[in-house]
């Protein structure tokens, strides 16, 4: 079993050590947590995980080096490890966002082999969208990678250059769905439910239309005209949401994530 170090225990990088010792991936002892404060890692400790608050010495026996940490520490990080690591054992999988597998071979050494993956804040229950990437990073890489992360959801490989979009679309994307459920349900108590009721009805009705996508392989449009009829209540209101914007509105905050999402790097 591959020994795995994750630099940057904080939300993600706990949930995916999490992940693949629920899925027995490998043991906690395989994996080691790295955190400026082991007070925070101490359920992990007592779970079995490795704990250190030394980067480098964290790296030390890891084949496996996973950066989970945000995009403006990145840098620093990388710098403060790049004496001890090594090129030809070692793996680094980044999932910071905007950051190129070129600047981190800037840093760590032009043999090193990056592969980048965007995982979403679901990865916390086994449900995470992760996009991965790399420049040249061999095939075996990509098939550890994608094996790693199908640990905690469904993995797609895609080329580099749409990585900062895939942080918008997936991982910021999280928060606009969540969004669009919290506003149904501020509909709904309009209409008359009590709070939870309504957030209930919402989230179920959120999880239905997403999973009636998945299973069927059905075109959104597809499954909206089955519920669409002439003079009806829906088509009502869908065009009412339209004339004020809700497609574009989507649409432009995305685009607008992905853009803030390639510079965050350079804000370090």
């Amino acid at each position: 079993m591959k020994k795995i170090t994750i630099i940057g225990s904080g939300n993600i990088g706990l949930s995916l050590a999490n992940g693949l010792v629920n899925k027995n991936y490998c043991k906690p002892a395989d994996i080691t947590l790295t955190r400026r404060s082991l007070a925070a890692l101490k359920a992990e400790k007592e779970a079995g995980f490795c704990v250190s608050t030394d980067n480098n010495a964290a790296i030390a026996e890891a084949e496996i080096v996973v950066l989970a940490i945000l995009p403006q520490q990145l840098k620093k990080v990388m710098e403060e490890i790049a004496p001890n690591v090594n090129l030809s054992k070692q793996i680094f999988i980044s999932v910071a966002s905007g950051v190129s597998c070129e600047a981190i071979k800037a840093v760590l050494g032009a043999e090193a082999r990056v592969v980048r993956a965007m995982p979403n804040t679901a990865i916390a229950i086994g449900q995470s969208m992760t996009c991965i990437a790399t420049d040249t990073a061999s095939a075996d890489d990509i098939t550890l990678v994608t094996d790693i992360f199908e640990n905690v959801g469904q993995v797609i490989t895609i080329p580099e250059e749409l990585m900062t979009a895939a942080t918008a679309l997936c991982a910021c994307g999280i928060a606009f769905f969540l969004r669009a459920i919290r506003a149904a349900s501020q509909g709904g108590v309009e209409i008359g439910f009590h709070a939870h009721d309504a957030l209930k009805m919402a989230v179920q009705t959120a999880k239905g239309a997403a999973d009636l996508l998945q299973i069927s392989g059905a075109h959104p449009e597809q499954e909206i005209d089955k519920v669409t009829s002439p003079k009806g209540c829906t088509i009502a209101g869908l065009n009412e949401m339209e004339h004020n914007g809700f497609s574009s509105a989507f649409i432009k905050g995305i685009k607008l994530s992905a853009c803030k999402a390639g510079g965050l790097y350079n804000e370090g």
